[in-house]
């Protein structure tokens, strides 16, 4: 079989398969679920393009959905998440199609996700909802053939919430993210130790008794603060939804504008989904050296352009730091070109996590073709018969058990007849 492929080094492949294989060791309930669909073939002759970052785990679900019978192909959600060994070894092992290298420029990564869209994709599988515009934008001519799409990010189900509103979404979406067994674990607990990872491999600056500000106060960014926090920060967090901010209140976290916690830090993360969090006004006050790192999807919660107009100089002292030098002579150190610092610098989430998450994708392509027909166009959640189901594999594959509801506590919950 002759595979279609960019990747940087078809040599790699060796090393990105003993990766492959120490990350499967972590998720066993995507190795179950890729054990049924190897007897059931439930996607057999399924054409999905997957626009993911290409690391070990979603190396993992690739392999899952050809052994339920789809036709894969996966391009990289992000120019600086490609694992350039992993990407060598699903085409080399798994001959599955891959378009991805790291560190590809804005061109090749716009021509990555045109090759995936040229596989004529019946549901694409989305990190930040590039799949989907592109088919709005380029090519609307597959609509008429599409089962749907899932997407795995907060920032794509905020682009495909604003699409369905609009009424431009033409086909159903899972918000994959939206499943309590991926941002309940995934967003929390992968995204807040993979950031840290990231920050920390970059500098190798120690965080105790620093001040670590968290913008925004979603599932991501508390774990983000949560795990700083544990690490010995002084963590201040930011926020716009009164609710939100106060509940970083109760949870022990200083909460002010960003412009006068820019002004106290030594750190500072964005992960918000939204653009231009970290502007000019904050720049203008920062310390001297402070590092700023975005950990949401795309690289516009910074305003690096301008932070570019603010500066004299750029040096690179480290890999992954861009530091911009201002005309006051004040340093501002840069993380991973302002792209998600937990796969710029280091390996992003673990794969235990991600074992939930991707679960939840592997399950949701089944779901939808299932119901091909069934569902109205928009963006919906996974069943949460799904989810539960997901979490009890979890839990089984950990060696924990839980109670199970009796007839007469059953009975209880559903009579409103007996009280005090």
């Amino acid at each position: 079989m002759t595979v279609s492929y960019d990747i940087k080094d078809i040599n790699l492949a060796e090393q990105g398969r003993k990766r492959i294989e120490w990350a499967e060791k972590e998720m066993p309930v995507l190795r179950l679920i890729r054990e049924r669909f190897a007897r059931e073939r439930p996607l057999a002759g399924l054409r999905i393009s997957a626009c993911l970052h290409v690391t070990t785990e979603t190396a993992n679900l690739m392999r899952t959905l050809a052994a339920g019978g789809a036709d894969v192909v996966l391009v990289a959600s992000n120019p600086l998440s490609t694992q350039d060994d992993v990407a060598a070894a699903l085409v080399a092992y798994e001959e599955i199609p891959v378009f991805a290298i790291k560190g590809e420029s804005n061109e090749v990564y716009y021509s990555h996700i045109r090759a995936a869209l040229d596989h004529n994709p019946q549901l694409t599988m989305d990190d930040g909802a590039d799949l989907v515009t592109g088919v709005l934008r380029d090519r609307p001519d597959l609509i008429p053939h599409m089962v749907g799409s899932t997407e795995e990010t907060t920032t794509g189900v905020i682009r495909l919430k604003a699409m369905a509103k609009e009424g431009v979404l033409p086909f159903p979406v899972i918000a994959v993210n939206d499943s309590d067994t991926k941002h309940m674990f995934d967003n929390r607990y992968g995204t807040g130790q993979s950031t840290l990872d990231g920050i920390i491999r970059a500098t190798n600056i120690l965080l105790a008794g620093k001040t670590f500000v968290v913008a925004g106060y979603g599932w991501c960014s508390r774990g983000i603060a949560e795990r700083a926090r544990g690490l010995g920060a002084n963590v201040i967090v930011t926020e716009v939804d009164p609710i939100k901010a106060l509940e970083a209140v109760m949870d022990g976290f200083r909460v002010m504008p960003m412009e006068e916690a820019a002004s106290q830090a030594d750190f500072i993360v964005t992960a918000t989904g939204n653009k231009h969090v970290i502007d000019s006004n904050a720049f203008a006050v920062m310390k001297d050296g402070c590092v700023i790192a975005n950990s949401g999807h795309f690289n516009v919660e910074i305003n690096i352009p301008a932070l570019e107009a603010l500066s004299v100089e750029k040096r690179q002292p480290r890999a992954f730091v861009d530091q911009y030098i201002l005309r006051d002579g004040r340093a501002i150190n840069l993380l991973g070109e302002g792209r998600l610092i937990n796969l710029a610098s280091a390996e992003g989430h673990p794969s235990a996590v991600m074992d939930m998450s991707f679960a939840n994708q592997a399950l949701a392509s089944e779901f939808l073709l299932r119901n091909q027909g069934k569902l109205p166009v928009g963006v919906h959640a996974l069943p949460k018969e799904l989810d539960r189901e997901i979490a009890a594999l979890k839990l089984a594959a950990m060696g924990i058990k839980i109670d199970t509801l009796t007839a007469e506590q059953e009975a209880y919950l559903n009579s409103w007849q007996e009280g005090t």
